[in-house]
C-alpha cells in the first residue's frame, strides 16, 4: 500500500456548525488505516462517504477535476475545506494518482479529446482511443482497463453509476488482480455495488457507524438487502 492511514483532526475544524463539520462521523472519526490494495467506504447516502473520499484525494495530491461551476442560489464556503483537517500517512512517499467520478468524466474525457487533437499519443494511456465516440459504459470500461495498470492510488466515486451488472464484474476484476499483482496499484473507492464489494480480500469500512468501523461483505446492508430480495422479491412489492 502506498497510503497507510488517513487522520482526521477535529481541533482544526474551522467551524462546528457548518457541514461537512458538523457530521458526527466526523467528529468522531479519528482515522482510517488502509491495509489492503482495495478499500472501501459503504453505507447510506448522506453519510459523508464521498466527502470524505475527495478530502483525502486532495490531501494526497490528486487533482479532482470539476465541471465549470455554476451559479447557485447559496454557497457555504466550508464544503471543500475538509481535506485542510486531515494528515496523511505514506508507506514510502507520495505517488501520483487519479479520482474518478461518474458525474465529471463526461467532461474529462471531452477535454482529453481537444489535447489529444494537438498530441494524439496521449489516448495511449486512455485506451488508444477517443473516450467520446464511444458509449458511456464502453468508455468508461476503456477507461478503468488501461489507466489502472499505471502504478499509483485511485480514488473512485460510485463507478458503477453508469456500469450494467456485466461491466461492474469486468470492474470487480480488474480490482481482483490489484489484490495479487505487483503493478503498486491501490483503490479507495465508495460504492452501493455488492457486486464491487465483492472483491476478495477488500477493507470495507461502513458510514452507518459512528465512528467508522471495518466490517465483512456479508455484514453490509447491500448484501443483506439484495439477498433478502432475491430470496423473497414479493414481500418487497406491494399490489
Amino acid at each position: 500500500m502506498h497510503l497507510l492511514k488517513a487522520s482526521l483532526l477535529p481541533e482544526k475544524y474551522p467551524v462546528a456548525d457548518r457541514y461537512p463539520f458538523n457530521l458526527d462521523i466526523f467528529r468522531h472519526t479519528r482515522s482510517i488505516e488502509f491495509t489492503s490494495p482495495v478499500t472501501f467506504f459503504a453505507g447510506e447516502n448522506g453519510t459523508g462517504k464521498s466527502t470524505l473520499l475527495e478530502a483525502i484525494c486532495l490531501q494526497c495530491g490528486v487533482h479532482i477535476w470539476k465541471n465549470e461551476e455554476r451559479t447557485r442560489y447559496t454557497l457555504n464556503p466550508y464544503e471543500d475545506q475538509l481535506y485542510q483537517s486531515i494528515s496523511i500517512h505514506w508507506s514510502n512517499g507520495a505517488v501520483s494518482g487519479s479520482f474518478f467520478g461518474s458525474h465529471i468524466f463526461q467532461h474529462f474525457a471531452q477535454l482529453l479529446d481537444e489535447w489529444a487533437a494537438g498530441d494524439p499519443g496521449l489516448l495511449k494511456y486512455f485506451g488508444g482511443e477517443s473516450l467520446i465516440t464511444k458509449s458511456h459504459g464502453e468508455s468508461l470500461m476503456s477507461f478503468f482497463k488501461a489507466r489502472y495498470k499505471i502504478k499509483g492510488i485511485y480514488f473512485l466515486d460510485e463507478p458503477e453509476t453508469a456500469l450494467s451488472p456485466k461491466s461492474q464484474i469486468e470492474l470487480l476484476q480488474i480490482l481482483s488482480k490489484a489484490i495479487t499483482s505487483s503493478d503498486g496499484v491501490q483503490f479507495i473507492i465508495v460504492t452501493h455495488s455488492p457486486i464491487l464489494l465483492a472483491c476478495p480480500d477488500a477493507t470495507i469500512y461502513s458510514f452507518d457507524d459512528i465512528p467508522v468501523k471495518k466490517v465483512t461483505y456479508e455484514q453490509t446492508d447491500y448484501y443483506q438487502v439484495y439477498k433478502d430480495f432475491m430470496q423473497d422479491r414479493s414481500k418487497y412489492i406491494k399490489v
